[in-house]
């Protein structure tokens, strides 16, 4: 054995395949009717900044503090995404509507309007009028399908404080995405 290798030699990742099951029409059908939290992804991995909505996103742990979200192959902010380091998935409410809709259309330069969004002294991209945006390190990927889940682990977070008059003030009620179309929830939507 030459002990001049230090690291073992991983095997090449062997694409999933999965025969039969749903159609991805039928799929998308039966999702569609199950409401997401949106959020918006930001990076830059040196090239300039992408920003993406997401209906993905969730919290998988507290302790160590880690979320989740999938990014499509088809989108053209997913590869600088997966070349970043570092994300900055902000949690959006009805005041941000605009900033979903920025980062869900395609075939235009989400940062033109320099008026809407700034970097973060370590460098991330992201947009200051979202009441809540969490900062942090994207720790493992996996390809699924034709997209790529993403694990993050939480290093910084803006959000109001509980209770407090600049919660009040800068709460915004939350944006969901439901068949097809953006919704928020409110007093209105409590049903227990």
């Amino acid at each position: 054995m030459n002990s001049s290798i230090a690291h073992r030699m991983e095997p090449e990742p062997v694409p999933l395949r999965l025969d039969g099951g749903l159609s991805a029409e039928d799929f998308k059908g039966a999702f569609r009717n199950h409401p997401a939290g949106v959020a918006v992804v930001t990076a830059d991995a040196g090239d300039g900044p992408v920003g993406l909505t997401a209906t993905s996103v969730f919290s998988v742990s507290a302790e160590p503090p880690l979320l989740v979200f999938s990014v499509s192959a088809m989108s053209s902010s997913t590869p600088t995404v997966l070349a970043s380091d570092t994300v900055v998935v902000h949690l959006i409410g009805e005041e941000q509507l605009h900033i979903a809709r920025l980062c869900a259309t395609s075939g235009i330069d989400r940062f033109a309007d320099t008026s809407l969004w700034d970097r973060l002294p370590t460098g991330e991209p992201h947009f200051p009028s979202a009441s809540t945006w969490i900062r942090g390190r994207v720790v493992e990927q996996l390809d699924a399908g034709t997209s790529t889940v993403i694990v993050v682990h939480a290093l910084q977070a803006k959000a109001p404080e509980p209770g407090s008059e600049d919660a009040v003030a800068e709460a915004s009620r939350p944006l969901v995405y439901h068949n097809r179309a953006w919704h928020v929830l409110g007093d209105h939507s409590l049903v227990g």
